[in-house]
């Protein structure tokens, strides 16, 4: 599927009448975020919202505690239950009822508690991650509470190229943005890729995409 097809089936989700929550997963730098970024636009704000997963990173203090701040955007660095407390919410979320949601602020590597704002009357719940898809852990509960799930198809050698820039823009040098990509993200490439099989459909993006996709 394309992304003009995507479009038309966020549409069509939107005009359902009922909150409908559509989730978007892929691997590290595949381009959930500019897909969602392209959905959202169509469907405009009083018709959508973008909850992404990334504001459930843990605290870098608290990574540290636990040993793994070199293995951050691993499954077990996210709060994957907060995660899915907080789809139920929205899934469930009565008229007149607002509910905050969290946002990443990537440059500083900082999640930022109630940064999003829910209302009621906003028909479709977007969000994009790595671990919407898979069945393990406090992810398993994720997949039941997606009306819609995609996976984000892009070729891996422009992934990774992205990747690494992404990290030298926010900070890392050439060789240790590398050494990262390598390391972390595409161990962690490895999982979500596992999981594909668990979409309804596959959304194909190709070409350059910017250095924030996720």
């Amino acid at each position: 599927m394309h992304v003009e097809q995507a479009i038309a089936q966020a549409h069509e989700l939107a005009m359902s009448g009922e909150r409908r929550i559509l989730g978007v997963a892929g691997c590290p730098g595949a381009g959930k975020s500019t897909l969602v970024g392209q959905l959202a636009e169509a469907l405009g704000p009083q018709r959508c919202v973008v909850v992404p997963m990334d504001g459930f990173h843990l605290d870098n203090a608290v990574l540290i505690s636990h040993g793994t701040r070199d293995r951050k955007g691993a499954p077990a660095t996210f709060d994957g239950h907060g995660y899915a407390n907080l789809l139920r919410r929205l899934r469930d979320q009565r008229p007149g009822e607002v509910v905050y949601a969290p946002n990443y602020d990537r440059p500083r590597s900082l999640s930022l508690a109630g940064a999003i704002e829910v209302s009621s009357d906003v028909p479709v719940v977007l969000t994009e991650g790595n671990y919407l898809l898979l069945d393990n852990g406090p992810w398993a509960a994720v997949r039941p509470l997606l009306d819609l799930a995609w996976y984000v198809g892009v070729d891996d050698e422009l992934r990774v190229q992205r990747l690494i820039a992404r990290h030298i823009a926010n900070g890392k040098s050439p060789a240790e943005a590398e050494e990262w990509v390598m390391r972390s993200d595409e161990a962690n490439a490895v999982l979500v890729a596992a999981s594909a099989h668990r979409a309804d459909d596959v959304v194909t993006i190709s070409g350059e995409r910017k250095l924030d996709d996720g």
